[in-house]
């Protein structure tokens, strides 16, 4: 037998990333995406879009009235970002853990933020931070027919079927 056969298949969890647009002017969207496969997580929704404000004030409206919004705003806003779905297991916390503490200079070397950023707001990416977020995040930038959900066939080299 070339593959192993498991039992049952693994339970995913979906999130949501966004690649900011400091992310996209330095040219690291393509190493960042490689670090999220490496770990295993399966990119199931993509598009390159550019922020506007009225999408700007729904994705961060718990912030609009801090402020710091407009200089978010301008950020956030003033060139092309990455949004993304992934999927996998433990999904919001390995992203979320993947990309470190929000200000770069206090994110520990070997997270995204730890290697690439040293600021706070200009962090590189976005990760949601609970399953509302994610649904309410996904929602904002994907219609449900442009998620396109697959398994890898290297999901079983991926995990052990008998952990939990």
């Amino acid at each position: 037998m070339l593959f192993p056969v498991f039992p049952r298949s693994f339970p995913m969890q979906r999130t949501f990333i966004l690649l900011k647009p400091d992310t996209v002017q330095r040219r690291l969207m393509g190493q960042i995406v490689a670090r999220f496969e490496a770990k295993g997580l399966n990119f199931i929704a993509m598009k390159m879009l550019r922020i506007t404000p009225e999408l700007a004030k729904q994705h961060y409206a718990e912030h609009v009235e801090k402020a710091w919004y407009p200089t978010l705003e301008g950020f956030i806003t003033g060139g092309p970002v990455l949004a993304a779905v992934v999927e996998g297991l433990d999904a919001i916390r390995v992203v979320r853990e993947m990309l470190g503490a929000t200000s770069g200079l206090q994110a520990a070397p070997g997270t995204i933020r730890g290697d690439y950023s040293s600021s706070q707001q200009m962090n590189l990416v976005h990760g949601s931070d609970g399953p509302e977020a994610v649904d309410r995040e996904i929602a904002l930038y994907f219609d449900e027919d442009q998620i396109c959900r697959y398994e890898p066939v290297i999901t079983p080299w991926m995990r052990a079927a008998d952990e939990g």
